[in-house]
């Protein structure tokens, strides 16, 4: 084994200021897009305008799905910066550049000064990390407030008996937990409480648990967790139930989300996020729970269960997204930064040369399916996006083939340092070039058009559908019109806040001075066989808008 290079310091600022230049400079090319990015975005500008801060709304519905801290986040941002797409990402962002920061300093601390970097390097160049932490979602910020928890738990652990920077370290743990609460619900105590209990288990060592500083933690904890739930449920008596019992045990133990995958749904995703570090990750990761460590905390086994035990949870579940693994990445990257510290150097350079021929290979399926005019998959957009989307591979392999270079002469910190930031211009890249697909999934462009002629007072209408986007950039609320989807629990509570039938919006309609809607090509032909009196006033592939002519 030979131990790399360390870079200097001049080094490492240069390499970090390039990264966040990289990272925040293109938080706002894109448009939000659909359904996420609008949801988000729209809960935390009427939480901004209304002032109201203890209960979440939807297109003026009350919207208890989530916990707030990321709507509070938003919508201060909205208030400092503005109401647009960078201050709407900023929160994903921010989190996810900290996560970045958070395990260079975490990896050195358990590791080394060598390891902290290359972990930092290989988890802010993932890239699921990068996508989403360009994303207005709520699960970066989840994952990063998890990573605080883990790595003030491993730091407590680690810390000498008894002291203050043990207490300290495990405060911050109690702490972060509370915050991923907020984030996301009952998960941020839960997956951390899982993995301890597991380890102590596998272990057969149960002193971790005099680590924990209980008595201050659990205060720490529901001082900060407990005011927005209490608040919550005297302000609205239905809460609990449905968040509680809808939310987590239905959402996990069935499939009422629609959201049903097979068990082994999450291990090509998690090969698809760990890119271009996936063979390393999961070199490293094998070789974890035999590394030697010769303190009374394997911080190495805590990291792998940690990885494993959320992967397991989440396959075990009745409701899938990609995005829930998220939170095992900053864990496999300290793995990584740590194994990396002792890899040969012909094993990574094999590792970079498997990935520069995947990438090869994925730059002739873009020419085959989206740049040739004969492909069933080719349409104008996407042959758009698959030159983005080769440029990306192109800086991704030019980064492999450098990094293989450097390495061979021995310089294995600076190749791989090399190979993370051409990693992140080709995930920015692809990323940006999306914006080709806008107009089927953002509603800005057509909210563009029928914005001059809008004036306050008169009604705008969405029959039969909802266009997550459309309320944040038309700047209002819509009135719903035959449509219930995500909004039947609120509209339990407000049926005023919407129309039923497509009778009933015909009277409304009929009765209105000036009214707008929009439907979808489908909705369309339905209200002409209503012999509605429309206008259209501004389309698109997917939506129609109409006013009264």
């Amino acid at each position: 084994m030979s131990a790399p290079e360390s870079l200097s310091w001049r080094a490492c600022t240069l390499l970090l200021a390039l990264a966040a230049l990289a990272w925040f400079s293109t938080l706002d090319y894109r448009k939000l897009i659909k359904p996420d990015e609008g949801r988000y975005a729209e809960i935390a500008r009427e939480m901004a305008h209304s002032g109201d801060w203890v209960t979440p709304r939807l297109n003026g519905i009350k919207y208890f799905e989530k916990p707030p801290l990321q709507y509070w986040a938003t919508a201060v941002a909205f208030r400092l910066f503005g109401e647009n797409e960078w201050s709407a990402r900023l929160w994903s962002g921010a989190t996810g550049f900290a996560g970045v920061l958070l395990a260079a300093w975490a990896g050195t601390r358990l590791f080394g000064r060598s390891a902290g970097i290359l972990s930092g390097v290989m988890l802010g160049s993932s890239l699921w990390w990068v996508l989403m932490g360009h994303l207005n979602t709520l699960d970066m910020g989840f994952a990063f407030f998890l990573q605080l928890a883990l790595s003030g738990f491993l730091l407590a652990q680690t810390a000498p008996r008894a002291s203050s920077m043990q207490r300290n370290a495990m405060l911050v743990a109690w702490g972060a937990a509370a915050l991923a609460v907020l984030s996301k619900g009952l998960a941020g105590l839960v997956l951390p409480g899982l993995v301890l209990v597991a380890y102590c288990l596998v272990q057969r060592d149960w002193s971790s648990l005099k680590r924990l500083h209980p008595a201050g933690g659990i205060a720490l904890f529901a001082l900060i967790a407990a005011p927005w739930f209490i608040a919550m449920q005297r302000a609205n008596p239905e809460f609990a139930r449905f968040f509680f019992i809808h939310e987590h045990f239905e959402r996990f133990l069935t499939t009422a989300h629609s959201r049903e995958q097979p068990g082994w749904f999450y291990l090509p995703v998690l090969a698809a996020a760990l890119l271009p570090w996936t063979g390393i990750a999961l070199h490293a990761a094998a070789r974890a729970w035999r590394s030697a460590d010769h303190r009374a905390f394997n911080a190495r086994r805590f990291l792998l269960l940690w990885t494993l035990l959320i992967l397991i949870f989440f396959s075990a579940s009745g409701s899938k997204l990609p995005s829930y693994i998220l939170p095992v990445l900053p864990a496999l990257a300290l793995l990584t930064g740590d194994w990396l510290v002792g890899a040969r150097q012909t094993t990574l350079v094999w590792h970079c040369a498997a990935m520069a021929a995947l990438a090869l290979l994925a730059a002739a399926l873009f020419s085959a399916f989206g740049m040739n005019p004969g492909s069933v998959w080719h349409d104008e957009a996407h042959g758009d996006y698959a030159r983005w989307l080769a440029v990306a591979v192109a800086v991704l392999v030019a980064g492999l083939l450098a990094a293989i270079g450097v390495i061979r002469r021995h310089r294995a910190i600076a190749g791989l340092a090399g190979l993370g930031l051409a990693a992140l211009v080709a995930w920015a890249t692809a990323l940006q070039g999306h914006e080709t697909l806008g107009r089927s999934t953002s509603a800005y462009y057509i909210a563009e058009q029928v914005k001059p002629l809008l004036r306050p007072g008169v009604p705008f209408y969405s029959v039969g559908t909802y266009e997550q986007t459309l309320p944040f950039y038309l700047d209002r609320t819509v009135t719903l019109v035959d449509y219930l989807d995500e909004f039947s629990f609120g509209l339990e509570q407000e049926p005023q806040r919407a129309i039923p039938t497509i009778m009933e919006f015909k009277a409304r309609w009929i009765s209105d001075p000036q009214a707008f809607a929009m439907v979808s090509p489908d909705g369309f032909k339905l209200l002409n066989r209503h012999e509605f009196a429309l206008r259209v006033v501004a389309r698109d592939a997917d939506r129609i808008i109409v006013s009264k002519p």
